[in-house]
């Protein structure tokens, strides 16, 4: 279930599928009182730009099971999106484009480089680098924003990263990777945490979509994507870190020959491309701005040139 937008005029438009990030989201990527992809649909309409945007599987209006879903479940989900399009008489199915934001920076090349329907793809915090170095890097920059010891970020380093090392190695089918994990956990967080919490953690890292995040590499997509890229990042993002990500996207482009590829970072702004102070996600909720006017510019001004 998803909108469809079309700017007010006759004829036939460009067309942009919206991705959202990681998590269960609605079409509108409804965050801490935020709706950013009703902003951006509105924003790229108004330009001449029409927006197809959806709700996950699962989540408000559509169907489906979201939590045994992983990241080549939502490309497929976007690729439905595709389909749907080039049946629109409005639409113009020779400049189809997707824009993903944060995990959907990682679904996009995956479609892009497996369809010949996509013309042009737009990464907003898209991720260079595998999930276990993304989450790690991730942790490591919220909790030193945060202020905390670096003997204890450097300790959290070492068990997470023996955690995602047991997850790296498992196999697909492995029935045996919650009991490693829990009983690993158990051991380094024993005296700190109690079994309940311990049952927690170990679900939320042994999901089907985390040991799939984990493992998965950007750079096998980003090789196979030949249409026109546009990077966006924020330079305050802590999720996302734009200086390990964006050399990462850009290296793996041109390892597949794709020279067509424009690197964007803003100052100031969040993983939400909203502008901020110090880039944490408790901050997301506080700030009014929901998407930076500068990032809906920079956004709309590259796809335009892409359509025209």
């Amino acid at each position: 279930a998803g909108t469809l937008t079309l700017p007010q005029k006759e004829g036939k438009f460009p067309v942009v599928i919206l991705i959202t990030g990681s998590g269960p989201q609605n079409r509108d990527e409804e965050l801490l009182g935020h709706k950013p992809f009703l902003v951006l649909a509105d924003y790229l309409t108004k330009k001449g730009i029409a927006v197809l945007r959806f709700d996950d599987r699962g989540v408000a209006k559509s169907t489906g099971e979201f939590k045994t879903a992983t990241t080549m479940d939502f490309a497929r989900d976007v690729e439905a999106g595709i389909d749907y399009l080039k049946t629109r008489k409005e639409i113009d199915k020779k400049k189809i484009g997707l824009i993903g934001h944060s995990e959907g920076g990682v679904i996009a090349p995956i479609v892009a480089g497996n369809s010949k329907d996509v013309d042009f793809i737009v990464l907003l915090a898209g991720t260079g680098i595998r999930g276990d170095k993304l989450m790690l890097l991730q942790k490591e920059k919220i909790e030193r924003q945060m202020g905390v010891a670096e003997n204890e970020i450097q300790k959290g380093q070492e068990i997470f990263k023996g955690a995602y090392d047991i997850i790296l190695a498992s196999s697909a089918n492995d029935n045996t990777l919650n009991a490693k994990i829990n009983s690993y956990l158990k051991l380094q967080f024993g005296d700190k945490m109690n079994e309940q919490q311990i049952s927690g953690l170990t679900s939320q890292i042994t999901s089907p979509w985390m040991v799939y995040f984990l493992k998965f590499d950007p750079a096998s997509a980003l090789e196979k994507v030949k249409c026109p890229v546009l990077v966006l990042n924020g330079d305050k993002d802590v999720q996302v870190p734009a200086d390990v990500n964006i050399p990462a996207i850009k290296n793996a482009l041109a390892k597949g020959g794709n020279k067509k590829v424009t690197t964007i970072i803003i100052p100031n702004l969040n993983h939400m491309f909203q502008e901020c102070k110090t880039g944490l996600p408790d901050e997301y909720g506080t700030i009014e701005q929901t998407f930076s006017p500068i990032a809906l510019e920079e956004t709309s001004k590259w796809i335009l040139v892409q359509v025209k």
